[in-house]
């Protein structure tokens, strides 16, 4: 089952007042953004406005796939209170609304979530394209939006770790807590904030911007204060962290594509939901993980690596395969495709890439572990044939499989160095890796920082899809792991 991810806003210059709405729907396993939505409704409260971006977002999404579950993220924690049920609407005027918003998809398939204002700011920025459009007497139209692009990314908090992509030590320091300013509605615990224009020209250290009306409604939804700020400053961090990655590179806006996509594929990361925000992550390379279809072997649950027969799929895999293709061609984000050196990766890769219309590039690094004299046993008969053998590769990430296989420490730096290099040549794409059990589980658990054991304590299916994005300031963000939604 897909997964969207809708981000919206709404805005009222007077409160009640001129007032727009924006919308945001993306991938939530890629960051893609697939549909933005703004309008001007003319004079109405800054919660309306909400209210008719969440119901937009909804719409937007239901469009995209009236099956699909979505996650929405609001700096309205009114509205997010009200339409998770925990605080009740009074209000005459947002009590349609959110009737009409809790039946586009159903309930049990959305889920409510309070993010701060600056990780709304897609949305935000949106919806004040919206109200300018509407006080020059226009409809906003999406061909003139330059919310996203004109979303800039914030300036590091703290100098940055150097080091490998995806490793413990950069990748862990990556993280770092930014509680809300003192006195602010998310430190303060203040059920809601307004918004009113933004403030154009001011400087995001300070300088002075347009006075902006801001209205705080109570919990039960019932009248509004409004407080009148003069000189209201322009925000310190302009950009969203949400899940909002690269459109292809090629999409028609000449020199300055790859640009645009590394600023889009930036904003990707996935962060906790509150109290956190990460650095400036530059332009990543998004590894989307796939294990080969099914083989012969698979279904034995055999050791099968790099050392032994080279099966080919079988027909379930070949079907398995051909799956994976549909669901990837109908997001539409892979730009490359890269298979290990194996025959099982190697004819999954080309079906993937024949309705992708890609090439199928190879690179040896990606191969599965050689487990020696294991090749084509079963666990139980590895641990009759060789019981301290087994006991000891268990242990120990450096222990071999009996006849000289390859250790999982060996593997991990072999994949480590593909992974580097890989980075390199596909920053700011987003690549198809088809490879084995072992390489994606040694990716994912590099990039999480966990121990080798950890290798032991992950599934991992027959074409599963998992996706990793690095970022060219050694920090990595796993953003999905083992999903056979596509199989179904």
């Amino acid at each position: 089952m897909r997964e969207f991810v809708v981000e919206a806003d709404g805005g009222s210059r007077g409160n009640p007042g001129p007032a727009g709405y924006g919308a945001v729907v993306s991938d939530a396993a890629t960051g893609e953004t697939l549909a933005e939505a703004a309008e001007y409704i003319g004079v109405a409260t800054n919660n309306v406005a909400e209210y008719r971006g969440l119901l937009a977002g909804l719409r937007a999404a239901r469009e995209l796939d009236p099956d699909a579950r979505v996650r929405v993220r609001m700096d309205s924690k009114l509205v997010v209170e009200q339409m998770s049920g925990r605080w009740k609407i009074k209000h005459p005027a947002m009590k349609p609304l959110a009737a009409e918003a809790a039946t586009v998809f159903p309930p049990d398939r959305v889920t409510y979530e309070w993010i701060p204002r600056e990780r709304n700011t897609h949305a935000d920025r949106l919806a004040n394209e919206a109200m300018d459009a509407g006080a020059r007497g226009e409809a906003w139209s999406p061909a003139d939006s330059r919310a996203d692009l004109d979303t800039p990314p914030a300036a590091p908090a703290v100098p940055v770790p150097e080091g490998p992509p995806g490793d413990t030590a950069a990748g862990a320091a990556r993280v770092r807590e930014a509680p809300a300013p003192a006195g602010s509605a998310a430190a303060s615990g203040e059920p809601e904030s307004e918004r009113g224009p933004a403030a154009e020209g001011a400087a995001a250290t300070g300088g002075a911007g347009t006075a902006r009306g801001r209205g705080i409604e109570d919990a039960s939804g019932e009248g509004t204060v409004v407080e009148q700020g003069a000189g209201a400053q322009g925000s310190a961090v302009d950009r969203p962290v949400t899940d909002t990655s690269a459109r292809d590179a090629a999409a028609g806006l000449g020199g300055a594509a790859p640009a645009d996509a590394d600023r889009r594929a930036a904003q990707a990361v996935a962060t906790p939901s509150s109290g956190w925000a990460p650095a400036d992550m530059g332009a990543p390379a998004t590894f989307v993980l796939l294990r080969h279809g099914e083989t012969p072997l698979t279904p034995q649950k055999r050791f099968s690596g790099s050392g032994g027969s080279d099966p080919s799929l079988s027909d379930i895999g070949r079907e398995q395969a051909e799956k994976v293709a549909a669901a990837l061609a109908r997001r539409g984000t892979v730009q490359a495709v890269v298979a290990s050196p194996l025959a099982r990766t190697r004819e999954t890769a080309r079906i993937v890439a024949a309705r992708l219309g890609l090439d199928v590039a190879v690179e040896d690094g990606l191969r599965e572990t050689d487990f020696g004299a294991w090749e084509g046993l079963t666990f139980g008969e590895v641990r009759e044939r060789y019981p301290d053998d087994l006991d000891a590769w268990l242990a120990s990430p450096d222990a071999q499989p009996t006849g000289g296989g390859e250790s999982f420490a060996a593997t991990a730096a072999r994949v480590a160095e593909a992974r580097d290099k890989l980075v390199a040549e596909y920053r700011g794409r987003t690549v198809l890796l088809v490879t084995h059990v072992t390489p994606i589980k040694t990716l994912i658990r590099l990039a999480l920082g966990a121990p080798p054991e950890a290798l032991f304590r992950m599934e991992l299916s027959a074409a599963s899809l998992s996706a990793v994005a690095y970022y060219a300031d050694g920090n990595a963000s796993v953003r999905l792991f083992n999903d056979t939604s596509h199989l179904r």
